[in-house]
């Protein structure tokens, strides 16, 4: 029997969102303040996923400038009725200020999962972790989170509201409606609904999204409830075993297959050996499901039981079999990696889906692949602390050991010109390795750390004449250091040590995403130089 070993999709992947059209599976993922809004990853297997598209690619669909870290786009829906796949989002705009969040959320659909996507429908701003439900009869209901500002001093959480959708007004309509409490756990949020031998039920996150995190399930024959809670709640949770690999679970999504088995996807974290810290984020996992007395469990492993102990197994499985098996896999007796070792060329037309920028629609002027043909250029945009216009461009970091390289081509003429890599998390907690323009030593490489709101800046590194510089970046778990090269074979190590805890999820307060390494140039005289980057490469250690 072969198993895929979790996560499915590693690094940044929070709040899966699962969904089955005929016999292709889709995941869509929160992205929090990167751009494009929103991934869609597909798979004929549940084995190997394709990134195949970010909806929210343009601005009349999501606008996020000045959004601060860790707003923007939580937790979508995607689902699929009427031969339309339906996106539901949240654009959060404030959620650390005390009582109050700002939470509009909207609904665009599309024939064809590449798109194109309609304007988007605005729904309502009483909460967020929208849902989308369409029930056997034609009607659509949505669910969300209700956020209480009034519960000061506490968590703010207070329910899960159903309301219908109209698809003739394109809008909300009827009486809201408090349909689930939520259990003894707290916080409940990310609800879904779905329907199955006669029972409405609702999968919902509670506990937080840290190491108390979990999934409760309620159930009921009348869509409005009232919702019996599972008699083994919750469902799913990584909390009380510190031993497990996959921390952090929760928040969870499930989708049936062709021939009735039932699978759940949902996030989970890996923290760095003998730490809390979470440095890929929030990643996506999943587990097999079995049912009794129409009651939802976790499938056991082999050799493992439901009930060891006469407690109930709620802490998610290191791996689980897959729907399918297709042949090459078969042969092999094993399935591929879920990430591997990729160099990224720029001398095409578009710009690999892997990368991501922040929080706007990207201007060609500013990302170009035209201005040097074989290059990405970038043109100079606002310092690193900026929630408007930074020239950044990054993919996530997907694996606990790996190396970064870059070769650059860049001529500043002022200290307020710098590019290079970086390995960040967000604008408070990061780190750059940048080419710049000293008045004494000319061109330098200087390293720059911000590490919860502290800045430092090391001594320079003089770069003698004009040429290219090749930039680098290795992370051996818990630790990092840049080097660069000359000619891309003799290379010099630069200090400091970098520690990666400082780019997780728990370093500096409670952050939602996860760290990412690319290429960026900053140019705060003017927006006028340009930085051209020939390649990218990412190697797995």
């Amino acid at each position: 029997m072969l198993r895929v070993k979790n996560p499915v999709l590693p690094g940044f992947h929070a709040d899966p969102s699962i969904l089955r059209v005929g016999n292709e599976y889709y995941i869509a993922n929160s992205t929090f303040e990167w751009y494009p809004g929103v991934e869609i990853h597909r798979s004929r297997d549940m084995v190997t996923w394709e990134k195949v598209a970010s909806p929210l690619s343009e601005k009349r669909l999501l606008d996020m400038d000045g959004a601060l870290a860790s707003c923007g786009i939580w937790a979508p829906c995607l689902s699929w009725s009427d031969g339309l796949f339906y996106l539901i989002y949240t654009n959060v705009r404030s959620w650390n200020a005390g009582a109050w969040k700002d939470t509009p959320n909207y609904l665009t659909t599309a024939s064809s999962i590449e798109g194109p996507w309609s304007d988007p429908v605005y729904l309502n701003s009483s909460g967020f972790d929208p849902s989308l439900f369409h029930d056997d009869d034609g009607r659509k209901w949505l669910v969300n989170m209700e956020w209480d500002w009034r519960k000061t001093g506490s968590h703010q959480f207070s329910g899960i509201l159903l309301q219908e959708y109209s698809t003739e007004q394109k809008a909300l309509v009827g009486p809201i409606q408090k349909i689930y409490p939520g259990s003894e756990i707290g916080m409940v949020e990310g609800p879904h609904l779905y329907k199955k031998n006669g029972w409405y039920y609702i999968f919902a996150a509670e506990g937080g999204t840290s190491y108390e995190h979990a999934m409760s399930v309620g159930r009921s024959r009348c869509l409005t409830g009232p919702y019996e809670f599972h008699p083994h709640n919750p469902l799913l949770s990584s909390y009380g075993h510190p031993e497990i690999r996959l921390q952090k679970s929760g928040h969870a999504s499930w989708c049936d297959t062709p021939d009735g088995r039932s699978y759940l996807a949902f996030l989970c974290g890996r923290p760095l050996p003998g730490t809390l810290d979470c440095v890929l984020g929030r990643e996506t996992s999943i587990v097999e499901l079995e049912w009794r007395d129409d009651w939802p469990y976790l499938k056991p492993a082999p050799g493992e039981e439901l009930f060891p102990s006469g407690a109930v197994r709620n802490w998610p499985a290191d791996s689980f079999e897959p729907p399918v098996v297709l042949d090459e896999y078969r042969k092999k007796g094993e399935f591929p990696p879920a990430t591997k070792s990729i160099e990224y060329r720029f001398d095409g037309s578009a710009i690999h889906p892997d990368f991501k920028n922040l929080r706007t629609e990207r201007d060609p002027e500013v990302y170009s692949l035209t201005s040097r043909p074989g290059f990405l250029s970038l043109r100079g945009g606002q310092s690193p602390v900026s929630h408007w216009g930074q020239s950044l461009l990054a993919r996530r970091q997907t694996d606990f050991s790996f190396s970064a390289e870059t070769k650059l081509e860049f001529a500043p003429t002022s200290f307020q010109h710098l590019a290079g890599l970086c390995w960040r998390y967000d604008e408070t907690n990061q780190y750059l390795c940048a080419l710049t323009f000293d008045e004494n030593l000319g061109r330098v490489l200087k390293v720059l750390t911000f590490v919860d709101r502290q800045f430092m800046h090391y001594d320079p590194v003089p770069v003698p004449g004009d040429g290219p510089v090749w930039l680098g970046l290795t992370v051996q778990v818990d630790s990092g250091r840049f080097r660069y090269s000359p000619d891309g074979k003799t290379w010099r190590i630069l200090r400091p040590v970098l520690s990666a805890a400082v780019l997780s999820d728990e370093f500096g307060g409670m952050g939602f995403t996860g760290a990412f390494t690319g290429m960026f140039c900053i140019d705060t005289l003017d927006y006028t130089a340009r930085a051209y980057f020939e390649s990218f490469k990412y190697t797995v250690l």
